[in-house]
């Protein structure tokens, strides 16, 4: 029995659902993996319930009701369903506005005390990642063209290369020389200024012009140029307008970009104040590009190399000094800095390092990072691979192809490793081990920015080592997890349980049955009462319903005490959801009630569609349909109350709910109103289902059947 996978717009419609519905969401973006949500209102998302999505590789909340979900590669196609379902648009529900019209108001909204701390993480990460894929195509060209180089076929860093590979070269230095005014339009972009105003200003400091002062010899009188003795760069001065202006190569550089469009807006957004509007087309762009070429030339471009050059000189400091320490620090922090997109600095840093010392020396040791949680994630595709966890299996083989061949580490790192608590330990030996190899054989550069992939191998330098330290991050992290696991004891049992579980009700439902996909997708939804899209195995099931035949032993093995408040050797009640006869869950049609994967309870074949609480607690979940219904009680047992079966099915129809989600109830408050003749009409058992998520954390959950009660009736009984 496995899950079924989404159909087209379902993972879209749950997605939806999970950030509280179309009218929840005030703007929807998306990168490279990740579907970005500005909310109305925050505390409306299931977290819970979006994080047990098949489809949904992670979610990541963050400040100013801002939401991030991580899909992975088909973020653009699950994008576009849910900009094309017709809750987004119809006039029912206020249409999410487009990231641009929002920004101005994002930026009055109060979003807590390190809200400057995101808006400038942001400011870099919209800068760079719309160009990702031109930095990897470039990054793929010179690793073919080193690749070639290796083999003998061509002398790539020969000065007289012939014509052929003068324009490959240019095929990838394209990306890099022009990567200021890319970033600034990104930038700009952001701002919500106009983008080619950004790009215009950047471009004029890189015209041949300007770039032919450079040269001293180039006959243009008051230039006078000297050497950087610490970079061997040569730095000019010319005389413009009587004023000293040092001039610079800007091909390759982002820090000065950056400073400029966050001028530039001030300048641009201060002159659409002074100007009407009908006249912002021709003043506004036209102010803005003679105040601010002027500035970048003078001003901000000198500062952004100052910076740029002082953060490089830095970290070569480090480099040439403390190799070691530089080598481990690397991919030691670039595992918590990826997930919380603060590794944007960095790659600056490597454009800068490649811009002005012609070689970057940060991104050999972090190949060994990316190694590392590759090969965690090649060690949990070994062992799903093992014990047979199909969903598993599917994610890491994504996830591992993404890694290896494009470089992407988010589909591992929110697929799999921020899951599981026991991995990062794990793949942080594996970065430790990498990191020292290449400190110890005295660092690996390269001359292009390359995603760390198996394509990419050739462009570092030297080879041998690179290889070595990335393949022993590799095989460490691999073996570490292979070897120790990425679950618990406790946790491999149930899994393999619950896949035994799986297996066997799937190979022995009949086909004329009730549909089991449907009840484990049911599953999955309700029991967010604590099972949390994972239900409750089967053999902590089974082991329970042991239990109550022999009055009450251990209901599972691993069972932790005091894991619920209930005093030991007492017990609480639960009462009878619904007028009826009681049956035990054998008598259920129903495979995955009857297996106790949902835990232990009982069955009201109902006199009446009169559904009530049956103990006092918290509303959990609220299904849109009515049929299923999960509450927790103080005391931490989690109660599933299931109408008839398949339910589902009936989309609502016939179901009245008198409650929602988060509510407290008391044990008799109605929940819903059930037109039984209507369920009879669709062809489903009516049979009232009432079960005990979390049984394996009980010492015993005891049904009392073979009974005809009224509502409010005591029907099982709970014990610690």
């Amino acid at each position: 029995m496995s899950t079924p996978q989404a159909g087209p717009g379902t993972l879209a419609e749950s997605i939806l659902r999970g950030v509280g519905g179309a009218e929840n969401i005030e703007s929807l973006t998306h990168c490279a993996t990740r579907l970005r949500f500005q909310l109305h209102d925050g505390t409306k998302v299931d977290q819970a319930a979006l994080d047990s999505l098949q489809g949904v590789m992670g979610t990541v909340p963050q400040s100013g009701d801002r939401f991030q979900i991580v899909v992975g590669g088909a973020v653009s196609r699950v994008y576009s369903e849910i900009m094309n379902l017709p809750s987004m648009s119809k006039g029912g529900a206020a249409k999410p506005k487009s990231d641009a019209d929002v920004k101005a108001e994002m930026r009055a909204k109060s979003r807590g005390k390190f809200a400057w701390v995101d808006n400038f993480f942001e400011y870099l990460s919209d800068s760079f990642r719309p160009l990702m894929g031109v930095l990897l195509g470039s990054s793929l060209i010179i690793a073919i063209a080193s690749v070639l180089d290796a083999l003998g076929y061509v002398d790539f860093r020969a000065e007289d290369k012939s014509a052929t590979w003068v324009f490959v070269d240019a095929m990838w230095r394209s990306v890099l020389y022009f990567l200021p005014i890319m970033v600034a339009y990104n930038a700009a972009k952001k701002l919500r200024i106009d983008p080619w105003v950004g790009a215009a200003v950047m471009a004029a400091v890189m015209t041949p012009n300007f770039t032919g002062m450079l040269n001293k010899d180039s006959g243009i009188p008051g230039i006078t140029c000297t050497v950087n003795d610490t970079l061997g760069t040569q730095e000019c001065v010319a005389k413009v307008f009587g004023l000293p202006m040092q001039l610079n190569d800007y091909g390759g550089q982002v820090f000065v970009p950056l400073l400029m469009v966050a001028v530039l807006a001030l300048v641009y957004k201060g002159l659409q104040k002074v100007f009407p509007e009908n006249v912002h087309m021709v003043f506004v762009p036209f102010f803005s590009m003679l105040i601010m070429i002027p500035v970048t030339a003078f001003l901000i471009g000198p500062m952004g190399v100052w910076a740029g050059n002082g953060l490089g000189e830095g970290l070569s400091w480090m480099n040439n000094n403390a190799p070691i320490v530089f080598a481990i620090m690397i991919p030691l922090i670039y595992p918590f800095l990826v997930p919380l997109g603060l590794h944007w600095p960095l790659n600056a840093l490597m454009l800068q390092n490649i811009s002005v010392l012609g070689y970057d020396f940060i991104q050999g040791p972090m190949g060994a990072w990316n190694f590392a949680c590759f090969g965690a994630t090649a060690g949990v595709l070994l062992l799903s691979v093992r014990h047979r966890e199909k969903e598993m299996r599917q994610t890491a083989t994504g996830a591992l192809a993404a890694g290896l061949f494009g470089g992407i580490s988010e589909p591992s790192l929110y697929g799999i490793h921020l899951r599981f608590k026991r991995i990062y330990p794990r793949m942080l030996v594996g970065c430790l081990v990498g990191g020292v190899i290449v400190g110890v054989m005295g660092g690996v550069d390269t001359d292009a920015f390359a995603f760390t992939s198996l394509l990419t191998i050739p462009v570092f330098d030297p080879m041998v080592t690179y290889v070595i330290a990335i393949g022993a991050a590799f095989f460490t992290s691999m073996a570490l997890v292979y070897f120790s696991d990425f679950r618990t004891k406790e946790d491999r049992a149930q899994a393999n349980a619950e896949r035994d579980a799986a297996e066997a009700a799937a190979a022995g439902t009949p086909a004329e049955g009730p549909n089991v996909e449907t009840a484990e997708v049911e599953a999955r939804e309700l029991v967010g009462v604590g099972a949390a899209a994972k239900v409750t195995s089967a053999a902590g099931g089974s082991a329970a319903k042991s239990a109550s035949a022999t009055g009450g032993s251990a209901a599972a093995a691993g069972s932790t005490a005091g894991s619920v408040g209930v005093a030991a050797g007492t017990g609480i009640e639960l009462t009878a959801p619904v007028a009826g006869h009681v049956v035990s869950l054998d008598d259920v049609k129903d495979p995955v009630f009857a297996s106790r994967a949902l835990g232990e309870g009982v069955g009201i074949e109902p006199a009446d569609g009169h559904i009530v609480a049956p103990v006092d607690g918290e509303l959990v979940t609220t299904t849109e349909t009515g049929h299923a219904f999960g509450i927790r009680t103080v005391d931490g047992v989690e109660v599933l109350v299931h109408v008839g079966i398949d339910t589902v099915q009936m989309k609502g129809e016939g179901f009245d709910v008198r409650v929602e989600s988060g509510q407290q109830v008391s044990a008799g408050d109605l929940l819903v109103e059930v037109d039984l003749d209507a369920v009879r009409a669709a062809k489903h058992p009516t049979v009232t289902l009432m079960t005990v998520t979390n049984t394996a954390d009980l010492a015993s959950v005891e049904p009392h059947t073979g009974q005809d009660v009224a509502v409010g009736a005591p029907v099982v009984t709970v014990r610690r």
